[in-house]
């Protein structure tokens, strides 16, 4: 059998194994009322065949309150605040209970999210947190929904639209402010963002037909890369635009460039990805990266996952934002 395939265990399949209502699985799970020692036995032996792990032993759906877990690199920074706001801002209107784990700092995470799942009715975890092994492993427990992750069998996912709006700020670089040497400032490597944030700035060079296209500048935000990456923009006067793949990098590497004395826009443009505050107040040009929105989407999939309102382990898409300010050129807008 390949379980890779195979969808989530929940108790309704338990139900549907064993012959019985969903009712009875859970009188015999929370042992509410006396069944038969032959329904016992069935509903029993159908929970160990297939692995099903109850929902709170029963519980959460007694009380018709639903268990989400979140497992996200940080709970902090613009993207991770926002995400949560929005999946927060949408939980309530399904009863929904939210539970996190911040990966950042711990070193047993894979064994902890494990240990989550046992509790939780459905599971979102963001791309990066845990080993592929384990998200196998809990998508075969729970239903499970990936955040900024590849398609994997038998979850379902919500992405954000990176390589479409990075190639439609590139092709307004070339095309409205007529820049022909474009560099790329960050890791593809890193990140799954970041690796389609640099496709798409390469589909757009090739489109506009410039062949020349440099390799990335793989910066990392902090104060060493920082200056590294503005002695080489600065020394090396080539560059006409830099695209970087997020505001952070952006935002420091205008601060480090302005104190070598390279001007921006003047001297060479620069635009980020994500459109934090910081980004709003300093001008600069970016992507805009809806993550308020992404969290409020994936707090309705999983629910509907768990619910078995939709079955579909599809992708979903939410769309990005070119936001045009002076960074790259553009003039500052009429009051």
């Amino acid at each position: 059998m390949n379980r890779e395939a195979e969808q989530p265990v929940t108790i309704y399949t338990v139900a549907e194994h064993a012959g019985v209502s969903i009712a009875t699985v859970s009188r015999v799970l929370q042992g509410s009322t006396p069944s038969s020692a032959a329904t016992k036995a069935r509903v029993l032996d159908a929970v160990r065949e297939l692995g099903y792990v109850p929902l709170r032993a029963g519980r959460a759906q007694a009380l018709r309150l639903e268990q989400h877990g979140l497992v996200l690199y940080s709970l902090g920074g613009p993207y991770y605040s926002e995400l949560l706001v929005g999946y927060e801002s949408r939980a309530p209107e399904f009863g929904q209970s939210v539970s996190l784990i911040s990966t950042e700092s711990i070193c047993d995470v894979d064994d902890r999210v494990l240990d989550l799942a046992t509790k939780m009715d459905g599971m979102v975890l963001a791309h990066g947190t845990i080993s592929a092994e384990t998200v196998a492993e809990v998508s075969r427990r729970v239903p499970t929904l990936l955040l900024n992750s590849d398609p994997v069998a038998g979850c379902a996912a919500v992405n954000v639209e990176n390589r479409r709006a990075t190639a439609e700020l590139v092709h307004h670089l070339v095309r409205d402010h007529r820049y022909r040497r474009l560099w790329f400032v960050g890791d593809p490597e890193q990140a799954r963002d970041a690796a389609h944030r640099y496709r798409g700035f390469t589909d757009a060079l090739s489109a506009a037909g410039l062949s020349e296209v440099r390799p990335p500048l793989r910066l990392r935000f902090g104060a060493a890369h920082l200056n590294a990456a503005a002695n080489v923009v600065a020394t090396n006067g080539r560059a006409q635009a830099l695209v970087c793949a997020n505001d952070e990098l952006a935002l420091g590497l205008i601060r480090q460039l302005r104190r070598r004395g390279v001007r921006v826009p003047d001297d060479v443009a620069v635009t980020g990805w994500d459109d934090v505050m910081a980004a709003r107040y300093t001008d600069l040009t970016t992507v805009r990266q809806p993550a308020r929105e992404v969290g409020r989407v994936a707090a309705q999939r999983l629910h509907e996952l768990i619910t078995r309102a939709s079955v579909e382990f599809d992708e979903m898409v939410v769309p990005s934002e070119v936001v045009l300010r002076t960074s790259c050129g553009c003039p500052e807008p009429d009051a």
